[in-house]
């Protein structure tokens, strides 16, 4: 299973810092091929919220991991 970055979340991705865009990068790798990780279903929605620190990744499962939104926590639900 392939991660894919909707260009949204590849720009919000690009402005984090560093240290925590990696992290959350190698997040999203890893639930994609083993399937675990701090991922929970959101109540009401079709996606998927993975957790690393503050930041927060918003994800639809299909055939591929498709990342949709990256914020910070505080901004993310909104």
């Amino acid at each position: 299973m392939d991660v894919i970055y909707r260009p949204a979340a590849d720009k919000a991705i690009s402005r984090m810092p560093p240290r925590d865009r990696d992290a959350l990068k190698d997040k999203l790798i890893r639930f994609a091929e083993t399937r675990t990780g701090d991922v929970i279903k959101m109540a009401g929605s079709d996606q998927w919220r993975l957790r690393h620190g503050d930041w927060r990744a918003i994800l639809t499962i299909e055939n591929n991991v498709i990342v949709v939104r990256v914020a910070h926590r505080r901004e993310v639900y909104r």
